[in-house]
């Protein structure tokens, strides 16, 4: 049995967040979450929205035990850019690529 949350188009790279998952990846909820708390990185705040989510879909949809979940599972996939222009020198234009990223986290149960 398996919980599960995702987060989609938020505005932060994929890169930036894949750093924070790996921090996470297989650790209990109760840790993951102080891990994230402790890191100062601005991807944090997504990621620990997420796992609240993601605990409250084991414990009202599921009946999971809180106690004994972990984080099985977490991914980020790029999501669409978002094109904008920035003037530059003798009528020139800039292209800056605003990334989002699409965040899904799995928790189970541990035996």
């Amino acid at each position: 049995m398996e919980a599960r949350a995702q987060l989609k188009y938020a505005r932060i790279s994929p890169r930036k967040i894949s750093i924070l998952l790996d921090l996470i990846r297989k650790q209990p909820v109760d840790k993951a979450k102080a891990i994230l708390k402790h890191t100062p990185k601005a991807g944090c705040e997504y990621l620990i929205k997420l796992l609240d989510s993601a605990v409250a879909n084991a414990q009202n949809n599921n009946n999971m035990d809180v106690a004994k979940l972990y984080v099985a599972e977490c991914f980020v996939c790029q999501g669409p850019i978002l094109k904008r222009i920035r003037p530059r020198a003798q009528g020139r234009a800039f292209a800056i690529h605003k990334k989002t990223s699409h965040v899904t986290m799995v928790l189970k149960e541990a035996e």
